[in-house]
């Protein structure tokens, strides 16, 4: 039995190598995915980046308040006339700052100790102009500061003694767990990656065959159910695992191309980091070839494989979401949940931490028992298959 099922393995395997759609996702969804992923992450950082190095704020009003704005440039603040249509411009995205608006009675209201009311304006829908709003709220509120300053010290009152308590900010996140933060899109990548790796060939393998005719008269052969379903499986479950160890590793090459020099110093993302990842993903490869090939089994063409497939994607992709919807923390179930264990193990890796022998049991066990009843599964519609 184990000679067949290697036989098998071997002719799967190179059907599936051979398959130039299977090659092409390969190399789209594992080799070239870290290097884009980064580039892209390392676009956004870079832009939010240029944009408060820039240190400009647009203002509409500047004539109005001349301290305001004496203030605003003596902390080394360009300020720029927002546009005629600055409020279109915002909406639509196409105006990147939030805008300072200054009332024409500022100065008037400030002389007679009315507080008067400064605007800062921007667009929740407008995600350039919302990173920006609380820097631009911060600078008012230090000419606030500043302002009340000069007031007590006129009236010879200490300014501290307004200040009953010191309020001192103290993050206890470690380096590691900030870079986690950046890196949170590469488990989530290397899962998919590893998702749509193994769906072309275990729907190639079943409903692919079928379709084509030469299912039933590989039936006919002498090796067993159960040697022709592992060599089926073991084939599939390689170019799987293929893809999980050539997207992790993608990700090494692709840190050369961060353009943010912030981004490139905390993400850490090294090969032991990208052997660990390989070490988690393999067990679901295997389980996710198995379960896709006991969906597609049923199906009597490609296409029709494919739509009842999107229901196994759609359900691991949306797992991955319960970690970031989830605010009480890791809980124990998630390890006993395929995907979502994968998800939540490389999230403690990136973030440095432990990842125990133990982790890794709950994983592999649950993984191995879906291959074992997806196969079942599979070899038992193989036998209806063959007394049809």
């Amino acid at each position: 039995m184990m000679r067949d099922a290697w036989t098998v393995f071997r002719k799967e395997l190179l059907d599936a190598l051979r398959d130039r759609r299977t090659l092409l996702m390969v190399l789209l969804s594992s080799v070239a995915m870290g290097p884009v992923v980064l580039v892209l992450l390392s676009t956004l950082v870079s832009g939010i980046e240029q944009r408060a190095e820039a240190r400009e704020v647009v203002v509409v009003g500047r004539e109005h308040g001349p301290a305001l704005v004496n203030y605003l440039q003596r902390q080394t603040y360009t300020l720029k006339d927002a546009p005629a249509d600055w409020e279109r411009l915002l909406t639509d995205s196409k105006l990147g700052d939030p805008v300072l608006v200054i009332p024409a009675d500022f100065e008037t209201a400030l002389a007679s100790g009315t507080p008067p009311v400064v605007e800062v304006v921007g667009s929740s829908g407008n995600q350039r102009a919302s990173t920006g709003m609380r820097r631009l709220v911060n600078l008012v509120q230090g000419y606030n500061r500043e302002q009340a300053t000069l007031r007590l010290a006129v009236r010879g009152v200490a300014p501290s003694a307004l200040e009953a308590v010191q309020v001192e900010e103290r993050d206890l996140a470690n380096a590691g767990a900030r870079a986690a933060q950046l890196g949170t899109l590469v488990p989530f990548f290397v899962l998919m990656a590893v998702l749509y790796g193994a769906l072309n060939a275990a729907l190639d393998t079943t409903a692919g065959e079928r379709e084509r005719g030469s299912l039933e008269p590989l039936l006919m052969n002498p090796p067993a159910r159960g040697a022709l379903v592992a060599g089926k499986w073991g084939a599939v479950a390689v170019v799987a695992m293929l893809i999980a160890v050539l997207s992790c590793f993608s990700f090494l090459p692709g840190q050369w191309l961060l353009k943010s020099e912030t981004l490139a110093a905390l993400f850490r993302f090294g090969a032991p980091e990208a052997a660990r990842f390989v070490l988690l993903l393999l067990p679901l490869a295997g389980a996710l070839s198995a379960l896709l090939m006991a969906v597609a089994i049923r199906c009597k063409t490609f296409k029709e494989a494919q739509a009842n497939a999107t229901i196994v994607l759609l359900v691991v992709s949306m797992l991955p979401l319960a970690t970031m919807f989830n605010q009480d923390g890791e809980q124990p179930w998630h390890l006993a949940v395929p995907a979502l264990a994968q998800i939540t193990l490389m999230g403690r890796v990136l973030r440095g931490e432990v990842v125990g022998p133990l982790d890794h049991l709950l994983p592999l066990a649950v993984c191995a028992g879906v291959v074992v009843l997806a196969l079942g599964y599979v070899a038992r519609q193989l036998k209806g298959a063959a007394v049809r």
